[in-house]
């Protein structure tokens, strides 16, 4: 087993209660390799726990654990891509993707070698000397990816990386994310509220209730898979319902 939560709870103190449930008795695991999607509405907590996983939160109960090790600080095993994409806009293309290399002292052969292959793989090689103001919000997405791919982590997190992109962007950010991962086989975890996203995606999708999330159900997909299907319509249909049923807004 390479990444399990084992009966994790996690609560804040707020100042209309003495605390906060945000999440309640949260027990799966994670398989290396596999790419799993967090789905549930917006604000239920799947936020909170993939930064158990980046080591930025640690929980109030239970024990989130790699390679039977409990996570309590940040990792090198473990790259974070956020919504927004973060990038140095003082610096073009090719030098931010090659930043986390320099600060770890990576020598600048090396530097380059590795900048060039990665941008390369999320098809950006046209575009490494740009400044960040000249390329799209999906070639962001793009450069940020690369950058995490740079550090050579086991483990991928993913906060809604492509929320604020046009819907084509979006298709074909989920695109070049599969190609990625079929070639570096990283582990994935993935957030999103959108069900096609996950669906797509996705070889296990961990469905959540609102807060305090619990699991209500985890999917398990096979590879290639047919969303025209009754399988995966019936399953879809189903999410659908247990969103619509939620207070949280989708």
């Amino acid at each position: 087993m390479f990444l399990k939560f084992d009966n994790v709870c996690m609560m804040f103190h707020s100042e209309r209660a003495n605390r906060d449930n945000v999440l309640e008795n949260i027990s799966f695991s994670i398989e290396r390799g596999e790419f799993t999607c967090l789905l549930g509405a917006s604000g239920c907590g799947k936020t909170t726990l993939l930064n158990m996983v980046a080591g930025l939160v640690v929980p109030s109960t239970g024990v989130v654990s790699l390679n039977d090790i409990p996570i309590s600080a940040p990792g090198p095993e473990r790259s974070y891509i956020f919504q927004e994409p973060a990038l140095f806009p003082w610096l073009n293309v090719a030098d931010n993707v090659k930043f986390a290399m320099k600060v770890q002292g990576i020598p600048k052969a090396q530097q380059e070698e590795i900048a060039d292959l990665y941008l390369d793989m999320v098809k950006l090689s046209d575009y490494k000397n740009y400044r960040v103001h000249e390329i799209s919000g999906g070639m962001k997405q793009r450069v940020a990816l690369a950058r995490a791919l740079t550090v050579d982590s086991d483990i991928l997190l993913m906060d809604e990386p492509f929320a604020a992109l046009d819907e084509h962007t979006k298709s074909e950010m989920r695109k070049h994310l599969l190609e990625i991962w079929e070639i570096t086989g990283k582990t994935i975890i993935f957030v999103t509220h959108s069900i096609e996203e996950a669906f797509v995606l996705a070889d296990k999708v961990v469905l959540f209730t609102s807060k305090p999330a619990t699991i209500k159900k985890i999917y398990s997909l096979s590879r290639p898979r047919n969303l025209m299907s009754t399988e995966y319509i019936e399953m879809i249909d189903e999410v659908k319902m247990h969103l619509a049923s939620e207070e949280a807004p989708l």
